[in-house]
């Protein structure tokens, strides 16, 4: 498996920590908002990467967290007047419901931060312990920058650049790089240093020490993942932490995903773009806006626009034309050779376009087979097992109801009503009857399909 590392900035050959083992922490969503396009695209590329090296033989444990305490947060708590548990229960169930509909597998584990206030606490004081922590009264536990001969070595900013700092910088803070371990507070969380609440970069280190290390002498995970926006300077922070506080490398790997852009633009809540992932379900499927999210490579940035997304919804219901047209039969012998090209290209650090072409040969050679020899059962046979190997790997083909998207259960039930209608007029030979009940359909937008085992519908 080759993967781009985002530190040495060049693709290399993937080597575990453990051998046949890699641990995945993937930065989660702050819970304050629906999840975005950003998120989705993080979230799905991951996923990806996770039923590749799967397939590939490997055990895959695979954490994913939730900030449930920060500024945004609060913040929301102040104008809604909800508690934060309302706030962040409400937004979890909600992403974990978008997660579902584009098919995302569920971490091994996904912690919150307000589940791990003791492993928290243990980290900073452990940083404090040693010296590479500080106090600023009134105000909070300070992470020294200046103490990591490394710092910087992630993102590779310029360290003489002040712009860096995330915040306007405190004035009594010994460097303006330096970041917030623990904020003090007096309505939050009891501390050996004082009451307060967490800082941000602080949770994913201390979750991952907790929850996914590797006791490995050199490094705690294999792969550390997240957003481009992530790299500076959550990453980076999370990173000094633990070399600090460890005596170690937070990750072997680094992997980024690209932004994602709305019609050219940056996504932004400033711009007031940042598009939802609940308002692209109400247009397509979410098995089609997971396909349409792979169809562009992981690390570059994504451009989303309702044409392409269109355009892409069209390629993946030709895959489920040739389902359709096998999907009754028996399954039979996977074509290695077709599984070996396409694992070929995902290894190659998701290579999805690479892939997605191999796919379009199958599907146009599959199509031209089945009509030449529409009772080939063995071809057809293979044809489903290389089929649900695609499905495996990408995450689709798992909707019953693909074709029949945005048909509420009151027009499904009347949709029924009329096939059962048809039905009875046929087997009473009135054809006048059957015809205006099937062209009362296709006026309503909908397809039928009478089949050896009973008739179809889907919406047009």
């Amino acid at each position: 498996m080759i993967i781009f590392d985002s530190v040495m900035k060049k693709k290399v050959n993937f080597e575990p920590i453990d051998k046949n083992i890699v641990r995945i922490y993937l930065c989660g969503p702050t819970v304050y908002d629906d999840a975005h396009l950003g998120h989705a695209k993080s979230a799905v590329s991951f996923d990806l990467l996770r039923r590749v090296f799967i397939n590939l033989g490997y055990e895959v444990k695979f954490v994913r967290n939730f900030t449930d305490i920060d500024d945004k947060i609060l913040n929301k708590m102040k104008t809604s007047g909800k508690s934060l548990e309302d706030i962040t229960n409400f937004y979890i169930k909600r992403y974990l419901d978008d997660m579902d509909s584009l098919n995302v597998l569920r971490p091994d584990l996904e912690p919150k931060a307000t589940e791990n206030l003791e492993n928290i606490i243990k980290y900073i004081s452990k940083l404090l312990d040693n010296g590479m922590a500080y106090k600023i009264k009134d105000d909070g536990i300070y992470f020294d920058t200046k103490k990591d001969k490394k710092y910087l070595s992630l993102s590779k900013k310029n360290s003489d650049d002040e712009a860096i700092a995330r915040v306007k910088s405190n004035e009594l803070k010994k460097d303006p790089k330096d970041f917030v371990l623990w904020k003090f507070d007096e309505l939050w969380y009891e501390s050996p240093f004082g009451k307060g609440r967490p800082g941000w970069h602080t949770e994913c280190v201390a979750m991952i020490k907790a929850h996914l290390d590797s006791n490995n002498k050199f490094y705690s995970i294999d792969i550390h993942a997240g957003g481009m926006d992530l790299l500076f300077p959550h990453h980076e922070n999370e990173a000094a932490q633990c070399r600090c506080g460890e005596y170690k490398n937070l990750s072997k790997y680094w992997m980024h995903n690209g932004f994602v852009q709305i019609d050219n633009q940056k996504m932004s809540k400033s711009l007031n773009n940042s598009f939802f992932i609940k308002d692209a379900l109400k247009l397509v499927p979410g098995e089609a806006l997971r396909f349409y999210l792979l169809s562009s490579h992981y690390r570059a940035n994504f451009n989303y626009n309702l044409e392409d997304l269109k355009a892409s919804k069209k390629r993946l219901d030709k895959i489920y034309r040739l389902l359709q047209r096998v999907d009754n039969f028996k399954i039979g012998e996977l074509n290695l050779e077709l599984k070996d090209e396409i694992i070929k290209a995902l290894s190659d650090d998701l290579n999805t376009s690479k892939a997605f072409a191999v796919i379009d040969d199958f599907i146009n050679l599959s199509n031209d087979f089945l009509d030449k020899f529409p009772k080939d059962r063995s071809k057809k046979g293979e044809i489903l097992a290389n089929l649900e190997f695609i499905k495996n790997i990408f995450g689709i083909l798992e909707d019953k109801n693909y074709f029949k998207f945005g048909i509420s259960n009151e027009q499904k039930e009347e949709i029924e009503n009329l096939i059962n209608q048809r039905y009875e007029a046929k087997k009473e030979r009135n054809f006048i009857k059957a015809d205006e009940i099937r062209d009362k359909l296709s006026k309503n937008g909908i397809s039928i399909m009478d089949t050896p085992n009973g008739t179809t519908w889907e919406k047009i």
